[in-house]
């Protein structure tokens, strides 16, 4: 379990004043000066040392991506864009942390965009977050009146502007490449890879995209250096995450914790345990809505990080743990993930247009019993072709519930056909 001083979100919950001073008073800007004139090459080394990976949702290394940014400028400005779109089903930790922590994620922003020497953060904020937009504005505001961004910011010599930018409420524009395009005027469809954003990114210069819990974390891992980062945590999964719990527990919450803890004790711990107790749990979604379902009996033991997750065929993801106890039609509950996937495919890929809609057709059918078996098989061969045919990760965000639920709950499926084929005789 963390200690209370190893916590880096220390206003998760609002109890304090948000703004510039209260934000002080907890340690955010103490000493960013001196953490900028150390130079862009030891922030990075640092941030790759202490095994900081991406919060998003992918994992990838933080110091490795923050390295392939150009250290010599070919003329063209470079750019930090920071996704706070967070529209994956179940998740809501970025939305804490810009309204109870927003300087933390500014001074993240001016930290992460000297060490890959940019010119300016663009913050790409979910349309639906109004308030949190309003609070971030205010910071931003409070930040350059005090000489913390903007020219000579900190007083450090280098200038570095941050800017609000509102979507429009698609979910595919947490995407990084779709994002990019939305943040230009575009309509918000992934682009092909290559070229990676840290070539040709936001305006068609070298650009990277980071979760906000990744920018906003840093600033506070150079401040007490990598080893304590890379203490916390498991091999290879170090650090802390914050967990949104949500779903049949008696106390839904925000929590930071050490990466690796068991799922159980994150549940008991901290949400109140599973309504009705543990025994009545039927399965949990670890990581957002686009992970597939672990059923109890790997729920038991399972511990949560990237890779034990993905050892039950599974993922962290964005951390959103999703619980359902024995009172949820699990069918259903996949049904109406398909149909959320459908409604926020770009289109542009046929797998994804064209799968998404077919499956949730299908489990719609399911639910009631209205199908014959052998299109279990069926549908798990279009999700496996849907899975890794798309130009984005859309495709297998649509996939891999539904294969999730076949995996682990095919009887629930046959069982409801055979019912519903008894009724008919």
């Amino acid at each position: 379990m963390l200690r209370d001083q190893d916590r880096i979100f220390t206003n998760l919950y609002g109890i304090h004043p948000w703004n510039l001073e209260g934000a002080r008073k907890r340690g955010v800007w103490n000493g960013t000066r001196d953490l900028i004139a150390k130079g862009p090459d030891w922030i990075v080394d640092q941030v790759k040392e202490s095994g900081l990976r991406g919060r998003g949702g992918a994992g990838f290394p933080t110091g490795l991506k923050w390295s392939f940014m150009p250290k010599e400028s070919d003329g063209r400005p470079s750019y930090l864009v920071v996704n706070a779109d967070e529209s994956e089903p179940g998740t809501c930790k970025d939305r804490d942390i810009m309204r109870h922590d927003p300087h933390r994620l500014l001074e993240g922003c001016l930290v992460a965009g000297f060490a890959m020497r940019t010119q300016a953060t663009y913050i790409y904020i979910r349309g639906e977050f109004v308030n949190e937009a309003r609070v971030l504005e205010a910071a931003i505001k409070e930040a350059y009146a005090a000489g913390l961004i903007g020219r000579d910011a900190c007083g450090t010599g280098y200038d570095h502007d941050i800017y609000l930018h509102r979507g429009a409420g698609a979910y595919i524009c947490g995407e990084e490449t779709a994002l990019l395009e939305s943040l230009e005027g575009k309509k918000g469809q992934p682009r092909l890879k290559p070229p990676f954003p840290a070539a040709v990114g936001l305006y068609g210069c070298p650009s990277t995209v980071n979760n906000v819990e990744t920018i906003a974390v840093a600033p506070e891992i150079l401040r007490r250096g990598a080893p304590w980062f890379a203490g916390l945590g498991r091999e290879n999964n170090a650090g802390t995450k914050v967990f949104c719990i949500s779903g049949h527990v008696n106390a839904p919450c925000n929590v930071e914790e050490e990466m690796g803890i068991p799922l159980k004790e994150l549940i008991e711990k901290h949400a109140g345990g599973v309504r009705g107790g543990w025994d009545n749990l039927l399965a949990i979604i670890p990581g957002g809505s686009s992970v597939p379902v672990l059923p109890k009996t790997i729920c038991d033991t399972v511990l949560m990080d990237f890779d034990s997750l993905r050892e039950v065929r599974s993922g962290l993801g964005t951390a959103a743990v999703i619980v359902m106890d024995k009172s949820t039609d699990i069918v259903e509950a996949i049904c109406n993930l398909s149909h959320f996937y459908m409604h926020e495919s770009c289109g542009q890929c046929t797998p994804c247009r064209e799968g998404t809609g077919w499956m949730w057709r299908v489990l719609t059918r399911m639910v009631q019993g209205r199908a014959d078996i052998e299109e279990i098989d069926t549908l798990l061969d279009v999700a496996n072709q849907v899975e890794g045919h798309t130009i984005c990760a859309l495709g297998d965000a649509a996939a891999w519930p539904v294969q999730g639920l076949i995996r682990h709950f095919r009887p629930e499926i046959e069982q409801r056909i055979l019912d519903y084929k008894q009724r008919a005789a």
